[in-house]
C-alpha cells in the first residue's frame, strides 16, 4: 500500500514538475516549438555547417544523374551508378554500426566529411577536364558508398552527442529531415542552372568546397565523451548482439521492414526523374530541377509538420499513412503527362517520403537502448540507403522492359500494400512500446 502511494506521488510531482518546466516541449508554442534544438549549441553549430553542404550533396547528385544520362542514354546506366553508390551501404553499414558504439562518434564524423570532400573534388577535375566516363562515375559512385556506409549510421546516431534533452531529440531529427529537404529545395534548382549554363563540372566542384562548412563546424564543437561499453569485445559479437536485438523486437523489426519496403520499392524514383524529365514530359535539366524541387517542397512541408509536433506519441499511425501516401503519389505522377501536374503530385511524393522516413527515425531513437544505438541506426541505414541500390537495379531494368511509368505504378502499389501490413501490426507495437516510453519518461504510466 505505501509503495502504490509513493509511486502516485512520484508521478503527480514528475507531471507537475513538466508542467512548470519553460524548457518542456508541452509549454513551448510557435517558432520556439518548431526550432526548439538550436537551443544547443553544438546542434547549431551542426545545423549550420550541414544546411550548406547539402544543397553541394544534392547539386551533385542532380549533375551525375544527369550526366550519365547525357554520356549514355541509357536507364539502365542510371540504375546501375544508382546501384554502385548505394550497394556498399547494404554491405558494410552493419559492420560500420558495431565501429560506431566502439569508437568517438564525433572523430568518425569528421573523417567521412573529408573523404567526401576528396571524391567530390576528384570527380569536378576529371569533368572540367574533359576526361570523365562512365566508368569514372561508377568507381567514384561506389567510393562515395562505402564513405556513407559509416557516415549515415555515425550521422544519425551523433544527435544524441549534440542534444543533451532526450524530449528535443524527435525535433532535432525533424530538423535534420527539413535540412535534406531544403537542400532538395534549393540544390536541384541550383544544379539545374548551372548544369545548362556551365556544366556539371562546377556543381561537383562547389559540392567540394561545401564541405568545409560542415567540417569547420565539426571541429568547433564540444563533445562530452560517452562510456563505450563495448571497447573490449569481438566485432563479431558485437554484430551478433545488435542482430539479435534488431530482428528480436517486434517494434524495431516491424519499422525497419516496412521502411525497407519502400526504399526498394518506390525510393528509386529518383534514378528515373531523367527519363521523365526528358522523354515522358519533353523538357531537360531544367525540368528534372523542378520536379525535385516539387519533391524538396513536400519534404519541406513534413519536416514542419513533424518539428512542430509536440510528442512522438501517434507517430506509429503517421507512418502507415505517410507510406500510403508516397505510394499514391507515385502511381498518379506515372500517369501524369502534364508538367504542372506532375510537379504538384511530387510534392505529395516528397511529403509522404519525408514523413515516413524521418517518423521512423524518431521511433527507432527513442525506443533503442543507448549501447546499442549505432547498431540499430546501421540497419537503419540498411533499409533506408541499403535497400536503395537493389531497386536501382529493379527499375532500370523494368525501365527498360516495360517503361519508366509502369515501373513506377508497380513501386507506388507495394508502398500500399507495406503500410496497409504495418497498419495491422500496430496495436500490438503500441503495447510493446508502451512500457520503454513509461520507463524513459515519454510517456506517463496511468495509474487506477
Amino acid at each position: 500500500m505505501a509503495s502504490r502511494f509513493s509511486k502516485v506521488v512520484f508521478h503527480k510531482m514528475k507531471n507537475n514538475k513538466m508542467k512548470s518546466d519553460p524548457s518542456n516541449p508541452q509549454n513551448i508554442n510557435g517558432l520556439r516549438l518548431v526550432f526548439r534544438a538550436l537551443s544547443h549549441r553544438n546542434y547549431r553549430l551542426f545545423f549550420g555547417g550541414q544546411n550548406i553542404s547539402l544543397i553541394g550533396t544534392w547539386m551533385q547528385q542532380i549533375a551525375m544523374s544527369w550526366l550519365v544520362y547525357r554520356l549514355t542514354h541509357s536507364a539502365f546506366l542510371l540504375g546501375i551508378v544508382g546501384f554502385t553508390g548505394r550497394i556498399p551501404t547494404f554491405l558494410f553499414a552493419p559492420l560500420a554500426g558495431v565501429l560506431v558504439d566502439r569508437w568517438s562518434r564525433h572523430r568518425l564524423l569528421v573523417i567521412t566529411q573529408i573523404l567526401s570532400t576528396i571524391q567530390a573534388l576528384i570527380l569536378a577535375f576529371l569533368v572540367l577536364t574533359g576526361m570523365i566516363t562512365v566508368w569514372h562515375l561508377i568507381f567514384l559512385s561506389l567510393f562515395l558508398g562505402f564513405v556513407n556506409a559509416f557516415d549515415v549510421p555515425v550521422r544519425q546516431s551523433f544527435v544524441v552527442d549534440m542534444v543533451e534533452k532526450e524530449e528535443d531529440l524527435g525535433n532535432a531529427i525533424a530538423l535534420n529531415s527539413s535540412m535534406t529537404t531544403s537542400a532538395r529545395l534549393f540544390g536541384p534548382t541550383i544544379a539545374g542552372i548551372l548544369i545548362a549554363t556551365v556544366g556539371e563540372g562546377t556543381c561537383f566542384l562547389l559540392n567540394g568546397l561545401s564541405f568545409i562548412a560542415v567540417i569547420a563546424a565539426l571541429l568547433a564543437m564540444k563533445i562530452q565523451p560517452r562510456k563505450r561499453e563495448m571497447q573490449n569485445r569481438q566485432v563479431i559479437k558485437g554484430l551478433k548482439e545488435g542482430i539479435s536485438y534488431v530482428f528480436g523486437f517486434a517494434p524495431i523489426r516491424s519499422l525497419l521492414l516496412l521502411l525497407g519496403l519502400v526504399s526498394l520499392m518506390g525510393m528509386p524514383y529518383q534514378v528515373l526523374m531523367p527519363i521523365f524529365a526528358g522523354k515522358i514530359l519533353h523538357g531537360g535539366p531544367h525540368t528534372l530541377g523542378f520536379l525535385m524541387a516539387g519533391s524538396g517542397c513536400g519534404a519541406l512541408a513534413g519536416t514542419i509538420y513533424l518539428a512542430s509536433r509536440k510528442s512522438v506519441l501517434g507517430l506509429g499511425r503517421i507512418i502507415a499513412i505517410s507510406s500510403s501516401l508516397f505510394g499514391i503519389g507515385l502511381i498518379t505522377f506515372s500517369l501524369s503527362r502534364i508538367f504542372w501536374l506532375s510537379f504538384l503530385l511530387m510534392i505529395l511524393v516528397g511529403f509522404g517520403m519525408i514523413v515516413q522516413m524521418a517518423s521512423t527515425n524518431t521511433v527507432l531513437q527513442t525506443l533503442v537502448e543507448e549501447d546499442k544505438r549505432g547498431r540499430v541506426m546501421s540497419f537503419y541505414a540498411m533499409a533506408f540507403m541499403g535497400m536503395v541500390p537493389f531497386g536501382s537495379l529493379l527499375a532500370g531494368s523494368l525501365a527498360n522492359n516495360i517503361g519508366a511509368p509502369y515501373t513506377l505504378m508497380i513501386g507506388g502499389i507495394a508502398c500500399i500494400l507495406g503500410s496497409v501490413m504495418f497498419a495491422k501490426k500496430l496495436p500490438l507495437l503500441r503495447k510493446i512500446a508502451y512500457p520503454i516510453y513509461v520507463e524513459k519518461g515519454i510517456i506517463s504510466e496511468e495509474l487506477p
